[in-house]
């Protein structure tokens, strides 16, 4: 037996996914007080239940998963048989190595919470490094949101473009890995995108200044995007310090115009306006956490993982 919880970080992708499953949303009731504490508090019966809550750790960070903490808390506390968390967003997991001497390996210390505080099981979609599951010491389910951004933005191009045709793809369109990093995701987007594992990656090269948040250069771009439309494809943006760059090297080495697909949108308070000021066509991300009014613009396309995490839940 199952019971869904939603915290409030994201409702509407709870409601969604609550939907889907044909479960309604479990009762609880969280409230902030005036010194920023939060309480949370179970107010149905959930003794031998399996429990999930969704909540993805998107800004503010720090509060939503204290928030999601204590909903762990409180559901053990009223006998809950287990503790899932669904955490779409996995805040911290870019702070995965001790990149300078004296900084903590933030993501491990959130993964020794989530342990000690009891969950059982922990989903979420696309970590910044797959090796950060090999972390966790309780099960583990890394999802991927790659494929459906891949096969969206895909029919977007070939519904918008009446030069592009599935058989002229790989001809026409090259996808780009902002970073050195990315080039893993790049690679399982394009296995969907072209349908094939034979193409071919452009990579920029890119310097990110250590002592300064959201600073990056890119360095050099390789591989050719001339004649061609750029779809720069990575796992988040933040400040758009890494996409934005990427755009403006690709439309200099001859591209035609350039779009970008990134699973998740964990915008500073500034990067909306850039990204639709800048000269990027379309943004294609996904829902993995909530965007406010502010946040969204008309270059934005957000299509929903709700299904993707229905589906996964399905089999448990």
């Amino acid at each position: 037996m199952l019971k869904l919880f939603s915290g409030t970080a994201h409702p509407v992708l709870s409601q969604e996914v609550s939907k889907l499953l044909k479960i309604p949303l479990a009762k609880a009731e969280v409230v902030r007080f005036g010194n920023s504490e939060v309480r949370v508090r179970i107010q149905e019966d959930v003794k031998d239940f399996i429990t999930l809550i969704i909540q993805p750790a998107a800004n503010p960070t720090d509060t939503n998963y204290m928030e999601l903490f204590f909903f762990c808390d409180a559901l053990k506390r009223q006998e809950a048989k287990k503790v899932i968390g669904i955490i779409p967003y996995f805040g911290y997991a870019k702070q995965n190595i001790q990149h300078r001497i004296g900084e903590s390996v933030s993501v491990n210390v959130v993964i020794r919470f989530i342990e000690a505080i009891g969950f059982d099981k922990v989903y979420a979609f696309d970590l910044h490094d797959e090796a950060t599951a090999g972390v966790f010491s309780i099960p583990f389910k890394h999802l991927s949101a790659f494929a459906l951004l891949a096969t969206h933005s895909r029919d977007f191009l070939l519904n918008n473009i009446k030069s592009l045709h599935e058989t002229t793809l790989e001809k026409n369109i090259a996808l780009v890995s902002p970073d050195q990093g990315a080039v893993e995701k790049v690679r399982n987007f394009g296995k969907v995108f072209f349908n094939t594992e034979n193409f071919s990656e452009v990579v920029i090269e890119k310097k990110r200044d250590l002592a300064t948040a959201h600073k990056a250069k890119p360095l050099d771009l390789y591989g050719d995007v001339e004649g061609k439309i750029a779809l720069i494809v990575d796992d988040m943006i933040v400040s758009g310090s890494t996409i934005l760059p990427a755009v403006d090297l690709c439309l200099e080495r001859g591209a035609t115009s350039v779009y970008a697909a990134v699973v998740h949108h964990d915008f500073t308070e500034i990067a909306p306006n850039q990204l639709q000021n800048s000269k990027l066509v379309r943004f294609f991300t996904t829902n993995t956490l909530a965007l406010n009014r502010e946040q969204k613009f008309p270059k934005l396309e957000e299509i929903s993982v709700a299904k993707l995490l229905a589906d996964e839940l399905k089999t448990i």
